[in-house]
């Protein structure tokens, strides 16, 4: 092991960011016009290929969170962590079948503004602060601090002194890949995924050898792997049991993240539908294309999310055998506070050879570059176009809202810095992806709730819809917070259990569950009330949710691989 970077590592990781920051120039130059518009500026409209698409949807989607995060996860949960990749493939075809032809019809720029055309103004403004106090306290403040603190590992710096300056590095270059707008931020995505993959999958494989050589087998990746099977066969289970009286806490915690059959019964999915269907940050890359082009791009994503789990979750559970064998004993309490998951992705990485330390460490700020871009280009565009052009200056000129547009992306990067120089939301504390599964899921019930039955029931009524925002929240809040402490660990909706703090907790993918059921039946009763057909209903045909032969072969393929994983690790 070696901590630190040679010159060697340096100068790859130079190239990188020369690399990117010049072909983004290069983009901006290139597309730039004698006057950028708003629909230019935050959705690139037409200029973006299927393979731009879905590349810059999951160079957006893989970052800190995933890399650190879900590799934190593997160390402490293993392979069951991967449900939120194959159920998301699962997801992106419904996506791309059903949700893309209605949102394209509609001409929208974003997601605030489909629910002003199906509901009013009244909810479009709720959810557009829903939606920025989100993205802002929450996915920006994960990202920052989670990359700052694996790169701050990995770099060698283990007391924490360069935090900080990392922090602030890449922020500033996430602000420089930001300010082209989104052609910029589509197509560097390109080279971001090429670069987190390469990386990423080369990391995996070193992570393998390292295993096979620390067992006597040699260099084999092969043998890693099988070794890993074996010395962590708890590690490769998709589905876990219920806990019995008898379980460790451990095994209990587990649980508590990734509930067993339960969780596929609502949470998996309404986290993933909330995630890849109703979000901004997703469905603007394309929102700017036509159907067939959109339509595949969303699905070469869920292809390409097949792959992921090989790139963040497998490093974790080689962490994971390394440590229960002795080794990484430092990397893995780096920082000071003992032993933390979240340090095991950046722990493989000080084992790399000269040059793919460089390389690996290209490839994690690719992922964390790429999606504080991604982010905070659509908090600009949902506080412009939905909050600023419609409430603060209704007669703003096209070069205003640009503008308004590059101020916002300064302020919102501003304030994650803030909430991220202390770790004041204790993001450390919770195991970076549980953090973002756990409180994102405080809204998407109710986000889940308002769209499906929006799209696809034409009685439902903005009533209902403003009551099923706020009902889904608190439903998750009672079922998170309350529920157990008030009717017990054990009911007829949920099964309740001790985390490592002694306090019984509903697992929150199964509070997610049943708030989104209990917030669909309120507002099927409120809309019951209203006319059969509301007059804002949408008016779908058979003819929308057709897909070309090409893109049916390609969803069979996907759906019969995660089928085959899904029965090879049950």
């Amino acid at each position: 092991m070696r901590n630190g970077l040679s010159t060697l590592d340096y100068l790859v990781f130079l190239f990188y960011i020369l690399g990117v920051s010049g072909y983004g120039y290069y983009i901006y130059k290139r597309k730039q016009t004698s006057q950028l518009n708003s629909q230019d500026y935050f959705l690139a409209e037409g200029s973006l290929t299927w393979w731009a698409i879905g590349a810059s949807m999951i160079a957006s989607n893989i970052s800190a969170e995933q890399f650190i995060g879900a590799s934190g996860a593997g160390f402490s949960q293993g392979l069951a962590v991967a449900a939120y990749e194959w159920v998301a493939a699962i997801v992106l075809i419904f996506v791309a079948v059903y949700f893309m032809p209605i949102y394209l019809r509609q001409k929208i720029y974003t997601m605030p503004q489909f629910l002003e055309q199906r509901y009013n103004a009244t909810l479009s403004l709720i959810m557009s602060i829903f939606w920025l106090f989100l993205y802002v306290a929450v996915n920006l403040t994960v990202i920052l601090y989670l990359g700052a603190l694996a790169i701050n590992n990995l770099v060698g710096d283990v007391n924490g002194n360069s935090f900080h300056y990392i922090l602030v590095g890449l922020a500033v270059f996430a602000l420089f890949i930001t300010l082209g707008g989104m052609k910029v931020v589509g197509y560097t995505d390109v080279i971001q995924v090429g670069v987190l993959l390469l990386g990423g999958l080369a990391t995996s494989y070193l992570a393998l050898t390292l295993v096979s050589e620390k067992f006597g087998l040699g260099s084999s990746a092969i043998a890693g792997f099988q070794t890993l099977t074996h010395a962590a066969s708890d590690h490769f289970h998709m589905i876990f049991e219920k806990p019995t009286p008898d379980s460790p806490q451990a095994y209990v915690s587990k649980y508590l993240a990734l509930p067993g059959l339960v969780m596929y019964t609502g949470g998996q999915w309404v986290a993933n539908l909330n995630y890849w269907g109703c979000n901004q940050y997703i469905t603007q890359r394309a929102l700017g294309a036509d159907l067939p082009t959109a339509r595949t791009g969303i699905l070469f994503a869920a292809l390409l999310k097949l792959i992921m789990p090989l790139v963040v979750v497998l490093p974790g559970i080689a962490a994971y055998v390394l440590h229960q064998q002795g080794s990484l004993q430092a990397e893995m309490s780096a920082g000071g506070a003992g032993l933390n998951p979240d340090n095991a992705y950046s722990a493989i990485l000080t084992f790399l050879p000269n040059g793919l330390k460089g390389l690996s460490l290209a490839a994690l700020t690719a992922a964390i570059v790429a999606s504080l871009a991604g982010k905070v280009n659509s908090i600009s565009t949902i506080f412009t176009l939905d909050i600023y052009r419609r409430y603060l200056n209704p007669g703003a000129s096209e070069a205003k809202l640009v503008l308004v547009g590059r101020i916002t992306v300064f302020v919102a990067m501003l304030l994650a810095i803030a909430f991220t120089w202390e770790d004041l939301l204790g993001v450390g504390g919770n195991g970076g992806f549980t953090f973002v599964q756990k409180y994102t899921g405080y809204i998407s019930p109710g986000i889940v709730a308002v769209f499906l039955l929006g799209m696809f029931w034409k009685r439902t009524t903005a009533t209902a819809a403003i009551v099923g925002v706020l009902a889904g929240f608190g439903f998750s809040l009672f079922f998170n917070d309350f529920a157990a402490s008030l009717f017990g660990p054990e009911t007829l909706m949920y099964s309740a259990f001790r985390n490592d703090k002694g306090i019984y907790e509903v697992p929150f993918l199964v509070s997610m569950g049943w708030s989104f059921f209990l917030t669909v039946a309120l507002m099927a009763v409120i809309s019951l009330a209203g006319p059969v057909v509301n007059p804002k209903a949408l008016h779908l045909d058979k003819g929308m949710f057709r897909v070309k032969p090409s893109q049916l072969v390609l969803i069979t393929v996907i759906l019969l691989l995660i089928s085959a994983l899904y029965v090879k690790f049950w």
